[in-house]
């Protein structure tokens, strides 16, 4: 893979495919109507900002991270940012390309004036928990709470 370019960019429409794939190797699930929500959201509501990313290889997207930014909302008065979505293509992975895809979305957080960036995790997603710890990622003082309805 070091041999092929590889490029960062923001989310757009076109990506949904790709990403529905990419994410439907990793999940085993086709959740096409969850991204075509979420990325119409993040795409055409222009009072959101778009910090969503892709990665390219050869012009082809491999990867994404889904994000949001807010300024207030759930009482935290700094503006904070989410990243809800990640994933890599499996011939792709192991290659540093999820670190990359974080690193950047970070970079723009930052410049963004964000000093803190939320990710959930399910406790059994040991391997996603231990990338995410690479990327210095920790246990947050914000507790996850749930109303588990019958």
């Amino acid at each position: 893979m070091p041999s092929q370019e590889r490029s960062l960019r923001l989310l757009k429409q076109e990506d949904l495919d790709a990403i529905v794939a990419i994410d439907e190797t990793a999940t085993g699930k086709n959740r096409r109507e969850y991204f075509e929500r979420k990325i119409a959201s993040i795409v055409r509501n222009r009072s959101d900002i778009n910090c969503s990313l892709v990665a390219e290889v050869d012009g082809k997207v491999v990867g994404f991270a889904m994000g949001y930014l807010f300024f207030g909302e759930f009482g935290i008065s700094d503006p904070t940012a989410t990243i809800d979505g990640i994933g890599v293509a499996p011939e792709y992975r192991h290659h540093g390309l999820a670190a990359e895809i974080v690193e950047q979305f970070v970079m723009n957080m930052k410049a963004a004036g964000v000093k803190k960036i939320y990710t959930l995790v399910n406790w059994e997603q040991f391997g996603l928990m231990k990338f995410f710890a690479a990327q210095k990622f920790a246990p947050s003082k914000s507790v996850n709470l749930e109303l588990a309805l019958p």
